[in-house]
């Protein structure tokens, strides 16, 4: 296919412009393509590939939620976020999966998925991950419970306060005026 000649060879700009043109595609080759992308190590790209999947006008949470199982770490945040940002409730099923990740970055990612999606039925998985080894997971956690505005679960936040973070502590202080 064409556009895979141009990222064997094409220039970033000629890269770019071409995820760009395949933005409304329902081709499941192309769109694997384009979830591919989110390994690329070039984050401009990733982004171009995030914004494409995100514009797509058509039902392509299938192919996303598909993807939330593969073996990139970055493959399963990245789609978690874009079905996320689609508002694509059909996946919170699948999302809450990925709170019991090995990456603390899919997990971080599926918890603001979440939150972003208002999943009050995560509230449990959220509550877990206030107590993940990795900060950036609580913090996460912390921003879906209030997003949510589950009381009980902003209530239980109380158990943070000693973690010094400024970040953490700011986001405790927005939850209580939550209450």
């Amino acid at each position: 296919m064409y556009f895979k000649n141009i990222f064997e060879s094409g220039s970033k700009e000629e890269k770019i412009k071409s995820v760009e043109l395949l933005s409304n595609t329902t081709d499941i080759e192309i769109l694997e393509f384009i979830i591919s992308i989110f390994d690329d190590n070039d984050i401009e790209l990733r982004g171009e590939a995030f914004s494409s999947l995100l514009l797509n006008d058509n039902n392509i949470a299938d192919i996303l939620i598909k993807n939330l199982t593969k073996p990139s770490k970055n493959i399963r945040g990245y789609c978690a976020l874009v079905l996320a940002n689609r508002k694509d409730l059909v996946a919170i099923p699948k999302i809450i999966q990925l709170t019991d990740d090995e990456s603390a970055m899919v997990r971080s990612c599926a918890i603001g998925a979440l939150g972003h999606l208002k999943a009050s039925e995560a509230a449990s998985v959220i509550r877990k991950c206030l107590n993940d080894p990795n900060l950036e997971v609580k913090k996460s956690a912390i921003k879906s419970a209030i997003d949510i505005k589950d009381k009980d679960l902003l209530s239980s936040l109380d158990i943070l306060k000693d973690i010094s973070d400024p970040e953490i502590k700011s986001l405790i202080v927005l939850a209580r005026k939550n209450l």
